[in-house]
């Protein structure tokens, strides 16, 4: 995902995220990990809980929406309310930045941290001695989760596992596994809820996506909806997502331009999920299987194309030459989706002789 795609949120009012609310509400518990790929809503459900929890009239299904406290998180400026987020997702999302760390970024004295600061956490965790200004406990939401480093994730193990006084907390995130184990064993853990496709493209229609686009756009998204609403408003042209393999088969290096480098390796990797999900008698996700290449591929070259994907992700955010990426990409993609009629080849020619050539 890119950072515009990450910062895409999913409503709080949305049915499946509504479900899951009332659930948790109903349940006791002063720590929650919510998990789960992008684009099901950990943010939203994350908020709608500690709104519901710092709500001066809470009902079964959440904040009431209208007191002093549902107002005070509306505005970004609720006493109660610690959010801990990396810099470019706080400020996309509206979050204050404490002065100082905003002086610095208005000052270029640094850029915006794609990371959850220590110092932000320790900052948190003196949030949390301090005593409720509302009477309603405190609560702290930190998104995503996985974006602590080991020393900001220590910064709160001691706070988690003894919390003091009201405090509560919800740590939502897209990559669960990459928490601190000692992290996750001091939270209850849930696991975030798939919509339906019909509950999700209704959704979309809502959000203001025509039908078509959003039909496109959760067959890009491998059907989350938050993810889906993201690549619809960036304007990628979802609708001709399906296009995408055939072109790169064709060698169009121009399919991967409407992309970032970021989001370019994303694409490639759901063409090669889906790839090995049919080699292995599976179903595709992102892709319909007339969208993919017939023709049978090796699993082992397309676990290391794979790798190789992995790879480029790492640096995929600040390369070299963003041209000579692209095309490198596109070259790799395009040998690998003509393999199978390599391979076709070769099989036909087997048995033969050097003399025969």
């Amino acid at each position: 995902m890119s950072e515009a795609q990450s910062v895409q949120p999913v409503e709080t009012s949305a049915p499946w995220i509504a479900a899951q609310r009332r659930q948790l509400l109903a349940q006791r518990g002063h720590a929650w990990l919510l998990q789960g790929p992008s684009g099901l809503g950990q943010y939203a459900l994350g908020l709608s809980l500690v709104r519901a929890w710092l709500c001066e009239r809470p009902g079964a299904e959440g904040a009431c929406g209208q007191c002093a406290s549902c107002h005070a998180i509306d505005v970004r400026a609720h006493a109660d309310l610690c959010v801990l987020m990396p810099e470019v997702q706080m400020l996309a999302l509206g979050w204050p930045l404490p002065e100082k760390a905003q002086a610095d970024i208005d000052d270029k004295k640094r850029k915006p941290s794609k990371e959850i600061r220590v110092e932000a956490m320790r900052d948190a965790v003196e949030f949390c001695q301090r005593t409720s200004a509302r009477g309603r406990g405190k609560a702290l939401l930190i998104y995503p989760a996985e974006q602590m480093n080991a020393i900001t994730a220590n910064a709160l193990l001691k706070t988690l596992e003894e919390p003091p006084g009201d405090a509560r907390f919800v740590l939502a995130s897209e990559a669960a596994h990459q928490l601190l184990p000692t992290i996750r064993s001091r939270c209850l853990g849930h696991t975030m809820t798939w919509p339906d496709a019909q509950s999700a493209s209704a959704w979309l229609l809502g959000q203001g996506v025509d039908a078509a686009e959003a039909d496109a756009a959760l067959q890009a998204a491998g059907g989350r909806p938050g993810d889906a609403l993201a690549l619809a408003k960036e304007g990628k042209g979802a609708a001709a997502w399906s296009q995408l393999p055939r072109q790169l088969a064709k060698g169009d290096v121009a399919a991967l331009s409407v992309f970032s480098p970021v989001d370019a390796v994303s694409a490639l990797q759901k063409i090669c999920h889906d790839l090995m999900a049919l080699t292995g008698g599976g179903e595709p996700r992102y892709f319909s299987p007339a969208d993919l290449p017939s023709k049978p591929l090796s699993m082992a070259l397309l676990s290391d194309w794979s790798r190789e994907l992995v790879a480029a992700a790492r640096t995929a955010d600040h390369p070299f030459n963003s041209g000579l990426m692209m095309e490198s990409l596109a070259a790799r993609a395009r040998s690998v989706l003509l393999s199978g009629n390599a391979g076709r080849a070769r099989g036909a020619g087997a048995g033969r002789g050097p003399g025969d050539r």
